[in-house]
């Protein structure tokens, strides 16, 4: 009798702990924009990006000069100091991730910005 009560005993702790069990298994992972980071580009993308863009500037009438300010990786792009164009067709064809970022052609340099903070996320040069 003793031994029947033991072992029902025994059975309903385990039943009670068994749901208990099950939910310490969920785990919640929550991904931001921000622990992404820029992705880094090969140099062959560079060189790619850099040659298309140049070559349909080329083509295109410049608006205005631009101004001569000095970009860093990080740092916002004052509000009205530039226009930030979308990149040409072709360049989403061999980088897609680009789609993301606009940029900036100055002084020589191809300067990506994150039209969602303004911060520019690489530079490419010649």
């Amino acid at each position: 009798m003793i031994l029947l009560i033991r072992t029902s005993a025994l059975i309903a702790a385990l039943a009670a702990a068994a749901p208990a069990a099950l939910a310490q298994t969920t785990v919640t992972t929550t991904v931001t924009k921000e622990t992404m980071g820029p992705y880094r580009l090969t140099p062959e993308q560079r060189t790619t990006v850099y040659r298309t863009v140049t070559r349909e500037r080329q083509m295109a009438p410049v608006a205005r000069p631009a101004p001569t300010v000095r970009y860093e990786i990080g740092a916002p792009v004052p509000p009205g100091a530039v226009e930030l164009s979308d990149f040409p067709e072709d360049v989403y064809v061999d980088v897609p991730v680009l789609k993301r970022y606009r940029y900036v052609y100055i002084n020589n340099q191809l300067v990506l910005v994150d039209p969602e903070t303004s911060q520019v996320v690489d530079i490419i040069n010649e």
